[in-house]
Formats: C-alpha cells, structure tokens, sequence
C-alpha cells in the first residue's frame, strides 16, 4: 500500500472495522474479550492477528457469548487493566445485564457497536435500533460520521472513560457495513504519539488480594438511589471531559471532535438533525440545496449519551423548521428516540421551531439522494406553510 506523509499522521486505506482495531492495538489495551457477530467480527479478527503477530501484548480471550464478553472485560476492567471488546445487534441485545453492571459498577470498558438491525425478522444490516436499546443503561455513547470518526472516537474514549471524574463506559458506534465494511481514507498517528495521548491506566480502587474490596455489593432502599445519583453525576462531567480530551487530540491530529458538526446554521431556517453515517448524506443534498438559495443546514450528533442539550440549543435557535431524523423506533411512542431527545431539550424554551420526526434506513433500507432531497423540500414546505400536517413519516418504506 503506497502511503503518503501528512502533517499530522500517515495515509492509508482501511474499513471502519479495521481503523477500530488499528486504535484499539494502539492504545495498548491488556484484556480483550471477543465473541464473534456480523459486521462486527473484522474487529476482533485482526486484534488477534495482532496479539498473535506479538504487535499487541494483550490477553485476548474467546468467549462462548457476548454476555460472556462484557462480563470478561468487566472483570478485568476491575483488576486495573485497561479493556476492550466489540459487539453487534443480537450480541448487544444479549449483554443488556451486564451493560447496566458495568456502568453501575464504575468500570471504564471501551466497546465498539457495529450497528445493525434487531431480530426479527433476522437481518444483519445497519439501522440504531441496537445501540437505542441501550441508551438508558448507564453508558456514554459516540456516534461515527467515516472511518476517521471511527479511529479517532475510538482512541478518545479510552481517555475520557479512564478519567476519574468520570469512569463510565463508553461506546462508539459505526453504521454496519456502510463504515464497517467500506474502505476509506485514514489518517493514523505514530504509535509514539498515541502512548503519549493514553499513557497506562492508573486505576484506584481494584481487586486486591492484599488489599480487599467490595464491588457490587448489595444496596437496599437506604443506599440505591445515591449509586444512581453519582452515576448522573458522572455521565455530566463527563460532557466538560469530552471536550477537553477532544481539544487534547486536536493538538495531536489537527482534528477537533465537537459534539454536533453542522453545516450550513449560519442562516438556515430548515435544518436536519441526524446521527451516523446519514450525516454526510444530508451535507451533500444541503449543499446542492443552497446553491439553489435554499437556507437549508445540517446537525450531525456525534454524541448521542450524555445528550449534547446545550449545544442543540445553540445550534438551532434561529432554525424555523426543524426535521430529526430516527434510524430506530420506539414503538408507541410520539417518535423515535432522537426526535423525542430534541424536542424534550426545546421544550420550555423561547427556541420554538415546527419540528417533523423521519424514521428511516430501517434494516439497512438505503437512504436514497433522491429521498434526502425530499425531506429537505418536505421541510422547506413547512416553512412556506407554517403548518406540520404530518409530524412523523417514514422514508423509503413500502406501501
């Protein structure tokens, strides 16, 4: 592969799968627990490879089930080493248990979700509806626009989950098979520059025969609800962490992660809020849009857990039309779980935008340019009519 000299890094051509291991091999992670599941498994195939190469000094177990993945991890995550395995779908679905244990229990576990459709009927190809499954369980969640997005989540959430301030896990999420399986370009750092960006954990409560301590213990109704409160408190320090590690990396990369990446706000009056590969989709349709005098924008949320609320906020206070599109349903519910998130922020606000919910991509269901376009017109006829005669519609689907 002929690589080229950036000016922070070196280029090369990877899947998203393989720029998560790539970072994940780089921040020297000691245990990785690994059970495999489409689109998930290039992950865990090349980590072995490069245990197996002696590229990575790393304990890499195989495991009988994801439940038995986390459960693994988590216990390592508790001896002070630093940790890591991947999932999907079903699997993610299979270790709910042991995603609340793990945030309740203060363990600093960095998973990649490959997302993918839930059963049934079975499919293996993208939408949230995993990862949305499990946004009440306790975990910080990231969402990847590329490739880049990929690598580079994946190397900061080791540090913001290590913090401790915050000692919470930490997902990052990438759309199966749009980013897992599909080559893109990459820039990497030197090994060096990551070693000094994600130094060793240094742990302070662990297991220690020496030295015993109770993990996990029993908490009736004199105790429960301040476990719970200091986790709240966690995922909200969280948000200064993400932040600061984010300016951190931009010193190292040339890169700042921000937890929207918009386009297009400085005077949009339609504008799109979306998470995921769907990002860039939306980008390109806006910018075609506004070469026609279109005040159209674009809100890519890239963190999805804790809730970016101010940062919303901020982004849509001039908005006179706001469209949130779900990946994922919550069945019963006046919309789906992203939509529901944004209008519970506006809520109660002086910012009062006509707001529409999209359900889309479902199963992997492509999100044509053509349907792109026609959310954003949808949007600009709201705006012409001042009126929402439909406030959920789903996109793509067969009649």
């Amino acid at each position: 592969m002929s690589e080229t000299v950036a000016l922070k890094g070196k280029i090369v051509g990877m899947n998203g799968d393989e720029a998560v291991a790539f970072a994940v091999k780089q921040a020297n992670v000691d245990v990785i627990a690994a059970y495999p599941i489409t689109p998930q498994t290039i992950i865990v195939e090349r980590i072995s490879e490069y245990v197996n190469n002696g590229e990575l000094d790393s304990a890499f177990i195989p495991v009988e089930s994801e439940h038995s993945a986390l459960s693994t991890v988590l216990g390592a995550a508790l001896t002070g080493a630093r940790v890591f395995t991947a999932t999907a779908s079903q699997g993610l679905a299979l270790m709910h248990e042991i995603l609340h244990i793990a945030s309740s229990m203060r363990t600093p576990i960095v998973m990649a979700v490959v997302n993918r459709a839930l059963s049934a009927p079975i499919n293996i190809h993208c939408d949230h509806s995993d990862v949305m499954n499990a946004r009440d369980t306790g975990w910080i969640q990231y969402f990847a626009e590329n490739v880049q997005d990929a690598y580079d989540l994946t190397l900061q959430a080791f540090k913001v989950a290590e913090d401790l301030d915050v000692l919470l896990p930490v997902e990052v999420n990438l759309d199966g098979f749009i980013l897992s399986h599909s080559v893109e370009r990459l820039e990497i750092l030197d090994d060096e520059t990551v070693a000094k960006f994600i130094p060793p954990r240094k742990a302070v409560y662990t297991l220690d025969f020496n030295n015993p301590v109770a993990h996990g213990p029993l908490a009736l109704t004199d105790y429960y609800m301040e476990f719970k409160r200091q986790q709240e408190e966690a995922m909200e320090a969280a948000k200064g962490k993400v932040d600061e590690v984010a300016r951190e990396y931009e010193k190292i990369s040339g890169r700042l992660f921000t937890k929207l990446n918009t386009f297009g706000l400085e005077d949009a009056e339609v504008a799109v809020v979306v998470m995921g590969s769907t990002t860039g989709t939306m980008r390109y349709i806006a910018r075609k849009l506004r070469k026609e005098g279109k005040k159209v924008g674009v809100i890519g949320v890239r963190l999805f857990r804790p809730f970016p609320d101010k940062e919303i906020l901020k982004a849509v206070e001039n908005v006179k039309v706001l469209i949130v599109m779900d990946r994922a349903v919550s069945f019963g519910a006046v919309g789906g779980p992203l939509f529901m998130e944004t209008a519970a922020t506006l809520y109660g606000t002086d910012v009062t935008p006509l707001m529409m919910n999209v359900i889309y991509g479902l199963g992997g269901r492509d999100l044509t340019p053509r349907d792109a376009e026609m959310i954003f017109r949808r949007g600009l006829k709201i705006l012409e009519t001042g009126r929402v005669e439909e406030k959920k519609i789903w996109v793509g689907v067969r009649e």
